[in-house]
């Protein structure tokens, strides 16, 4: 007994000391303490040649923050400070997260159906399928709701027509947003308060966020959304208060929820894992979302490249505002690999990282691409190579058998989108790589 509770006063006291060591920012006013770059071996040409990628990028907003404190901090063109951007789908993040507070005070219970929160008759499946769906199913996009309908079900009038049936919940991933914001109505309900007064009092009160909900999508400031990544690094504390208490709650949001999509919380993109899904597609892609980032990273990811990248490993929160840095850009997309290679080499003494995508038999590049593939076999005769798209259709085969060190393959004949590569060699072994087709 002495010795297990001697076990969990280390684990305890280690916690504490990481705690401590986390700056956080007064609640009011402008004051964030800073640390000099060069404290971090950054070099100003690296930093330069970041900003410089992001502002041809459309970036509006980048911060990097270490151990609470700001390292970078940068706004392009007319884009300040104070100025308010959408979070777009990031919000979903810190739905979950008030979601999560919602359980812990006792309003709700993730595992109750939805129905119990919303009445019957909030989708157009029939009543014994309605009533499969819990709320952690829309947490984690296993509704089973069809995510074929473009529109995100804002208006009341249409909100049931485009939540129809297609599969029993827990037994499909889709990325459904439609279906999540009921989330967000079954929080306002249970609590009979408006979403952005629960916000107010149960986050941003505590935290110095000033933020608000616009038709079930959050705008703020840059640093709002740097706000929230440090709580999230400090597992739900602010400073000294304690605002997602559940640790069992924090710890399956951002965990892999469901075994069908690895790469998805609740309400958060993971890094590091085995195979992930995307938006819109039904098809599992080998390999962690970004390549070039840290394994245990989770995101907040919204449409046209909004970022929330949360680090534990590094201490590092991570913030990009703007419009499309181009191509998929929904959840992870190219340009997140890419950034974090920029992120990755701001280190003076990194001459090189991992290259994207690809493991080391082979490399495939550039990536995005547009005309031209390069497959470089620097050991491995090349017996096959095979071109999947999203829906897992074979939409390209060629036998090359060659023992060349390049193969280029002409990419203009396909559309854009995504696209899975498979390379087989003389051994009958085979590797899978994401591509994108700008």
């Amino acid at each position: 007994m002495k010795q297990k509770i001697t076990l969990f006063a280390i684990v305890l006291l280690s916690f504490c000391v990481k705690s401590q060591n986390l700056y956080f920012p007064p609640t009011t006013g402008n004051v964030w303490d800073s640390i000099l770059p060069s404290s971090l071996n950054y070099c100003q040409p690296r930093i330069d040649s970041l900003y410089n990628y992001l502002q041809a990028k459309n970036t509006k907003s980048f911060i990097l923050l270490k151990d609470g404190k700001r390292v970078l901090e940068k706004y392009f063109g007319t884009y300040k400070r104070d100025s308010i951007w959408y979070w777009a789908s990031a919000s979903k993040s810190l739905a979950s997260f008030i979601t999560g507070i919602a359980q812990q005070k006792g309003y709700i219970n993730i595992n109750n159906t939805a129905s119990q929160y919303l009445g019957a008759g909030w989708t157009s499946a029939p009543t014994a399928k309605e009533n499969l769906i819990t709320i952690k199913h829309l947490i984690t996009m296993t509704s089973g709701l069809n995510d074929a309908p473009a529109s995100p079900c804002t208006n009341e009038d249409t909100a049931k027509t485009c939540l129809t049936y297609l599969a029993d919940a827990g037994t499909r991933w889709a990325y459904h947003t439609g279906a999540y914001r009921k989330v967000q109505d079954v929080v306002s309900n249970a609590v009979g308060q408006n979403y952005n007064l629960i916000t107010n009092n149960w986050i941003e009160a505590k935290t110095g966020m000033s933020g608000t909900w616009v038709q079930q999508v959050y705008y703020s400031k840059a640093r709002d959304m740097a706000r929230f990544g440090l709580l999230n690094l400090n597992k739900g504390i602010w400073n000294t208060d304690t605002l997602l208490k559940d640790t069992s709650y924090f710890r399956a949001m951002t965990n892999t929820s469901q075994n069908l999509n690895l790469a998805y919380g609740y309400l958060w993109w993971l890094n590091g894992k085995a195979s992930g899904m995307a938006p819109g597609y039904q098809i599992v892609f080998p390999g962690p979302l970004m390549s070039n980032a840290p394994n245990d990273m989770y995101a907040a990811l919204g449409k046209n490249d909004q970022k929330i990248y949360v680090v534990p490993s590094k201490n590092l929160v991570v913030v990009r505002q703007g419009n499309t840095a181009g191509g998929f850009s929904l959840a992870a997309s190219a340009f997140d690999n890419v950034l974090w290679d920029y992120i990755n080499k701001l280190d003076c003494s990194v001459t090189s990282v991992k290259d994207n995508w690809a493991e080391p038999s082979y490399r495939i590049y550039p990536n995005p691409v547009t005309d031209v593939l390069t497959v470089e076999n620097p050991s491995l005769i090349i017996s096959t190579i095979k071109l999947y798209d999203i829906f897992g259709a074979l939409v390209y085969e060629d036998n090359p058998i060659s023992e060349t060190t390049l193969i280029h393959l002409d990419f203009s004949q396909f559309s854009k989108g995504l696209y899975v590569v498979e390379i087989e060699n003389l051994n009958k072994s085979s590797s899978r790589y994401k591509l994108m087709k700008y």
